[in-house]
């Protein structure tokens, strides 16, 4: 994927603090799950794999905040991560982070830039 660009919806679907949106990418020739959320009005994309053990965070399909839509929650053992860095702040993964996934708004459009960054 390197050096390319691709929409994944549209800004108006991701609302702040509300519904993640779901999509793949390539990551080293293997599809992977990733998600975008709106949080204080940024939009963050990360894959969807827990940083303690390769599950994906989402209770149902495109729910990944808290009932206060403060944090993302891991629905397998309970990790917190900080909507707007990834870095886990509670739970088996402390201090360790979700991959960051480079995205960009532009033109009403939420749109990948490149390839998966490093664990936050």
């Amino acid at each position: 994927m390197a050096g390319s660009e691709r929409v994944i919806c549209s800004s108006a679907d991701l609302t702040d603090s509300g519904d993640g949106v779901r999509f793949e990418l390539e990551v080293e020739g293997r599809p992977e799950p990733a998600f975008a959320v709106r949080y204080r009005g940024r939009v963050y994309a990360y894959l969807n794999r827990c940083a303690h053990m390769p599950m994906e965070l989402d209770w149902k399909p495109g729910k990944f905040f808290d009932v206060w839509g403060l944090h993302l929650i891991c629905s397998t053992h309970g990790a917190t991560y900080a909507p707007h860095t990834g870095r886990c702040l509670r739970g088996p993964c402390f201090e360790e982070g979700l991959i960051t996934v480079p995205v960009e708004e532009r033109d009403g459009r939420v749109i990948i830039k490149g390839d998966p960054g490093v664990r936050r």
